[in-house]
């Protein structure tokens, strides 16, 4: 099968080379499947860099989420038969980034109908990252004013569509006037062109100087320092990431002062602490995804072949939404 493989360390489109490899076969606990798309994730470009908490040994397939179709099932798996059309996270080193790909059944569930398999691929880990962060973490309330930082990227966009769907005002921030476009089609109240724009001004003119009750930051660095600014009595910041590449200092001062909370938010941890609640987020999400609440924002569709280039895009802040590889 072709397979794209990470043999040293480095930035995607270096060190990714596309190669023949034999066919996996699933182990005790898993499954084989085909893959009909994979969404590109942050952190498949920190683990081609060698920078992301989970390490795997060289030489691996990236690409950690995707949509696929059972061929093969492990001993000891239950409920899940050959054929099945479903989603979920990879078992690294066997990714999606594959003709075929290997998944602990933990982490296999249904694909919605209502979505096509590159919406299906990009379900999982935005989505439930979203979920658990503005939900368990922050414990957002219709009524409330929810901040997306990078609200026209793959994370940032289920963020607004979540956001909307639980009655929360979205203000999203964004990187230019077309990626201003993306995040009002998504749903965005107010939307932010932080090239033109402060956004700490528009918080506070919006909230008539209150601030905003959630902010959702998978920026970091000065995007965090500013969104202090702007954060409202008894409000809560979530640190879902560092994709500007900065990783920021905390003054808890002035956490203390004004009265916010600073909600750290590594979504992976439910997968082994509370398995339940990671498949029940699934069906809230499936629910969601029926309704027409949310709906993955795809903005490149790419062959196999395109792997290296269209990660490296990722890697350098030029995509807007989820970019899917569909073999």
């Amino acid at each position: 099968m072709k397979a794209w493989r990470v043999t040293e360390l480095g930035e995607p489109a270096q060190v990714l080379r596309l190669v023949e490899l034999e066919e996996p076969e699933p182990g005790p606990g898993q499954v084989v499947v085909r893959t009909r798309a994979a969404a590109a994730n942050f952190p498949d470009v920190l683990m081609c860099r060698g920078e992301y908490q989970i390490k795997p040994e060289l030489p691996f397939t990236p690409g950690v989420e995707l949509c696929g179709e059972v061929v093969a099932v492990g001993a000891d798996v239950d409920g899940i038969a050959i054929g099945d059309r479903v989603l979920g996270g990879t078992a690294l080193p066997w990714g999606g980034f594959a003709e075929l790909a290997v998944m602990d059944a933990a982490d296999v569930f249904p694909a919605p109908a209502a979505l096509d398999d590159a919406e299906a691929a990009a379900l999982f880990i935005g989505y439930q990252t979203g979920w658990f962060g503005l939900h368990r973490r922050a414990g957002l309330r219709a009524g409330e004013t929810l901040l997306v930082h990078a609200a026209a990227g793959g994370v940032g966009s289920a963020a607004v569509q979540l956001g909307k769907a639980a009655g929360a005002t979205v203000i999203g921030v964004v990187g230019s006037a077309a990626k201003a476009e993306v995040a009002r089609a998504l749903g965005a109240d107010i939307v932010v062109d932080r090239s033109a724009q402060d956004f700490v001004s528009v918080v506070r003119d919006a909230t008539g100087g209150r601030g905003a009750d959630v902010v959702y930051d998978p920026v970091g660095g000065e995007v965090y320092q500013r969104s202090t600014k702007c954060i409202a009595f008894e409000g809560r910041i979530l640190v879902v990431g560092f994709a500007g590449g900065q990783i920021q200092s905390t003054a808890l001062n002035h956490a203390l002062v004004k009265n916010y909370s600073i909600l750290g938010l590594h979504w992976g941890l439910y997968r082994d602490k509370d398995p339940q609640a990671v498949r029940d987020c699934h069906l809230e999400l499936t629910g969601l995804a029926e309704r027409g609440s949310v709906k993955p924002l795809i903005g490149e569709r790419l062959p196999l072949d395109n792997v290296a280039a269209g990660l490296q895009r990722l890697a350098d802040g030029k995509t807007v939404g989820r970019v899917v590889f569909e073999p």
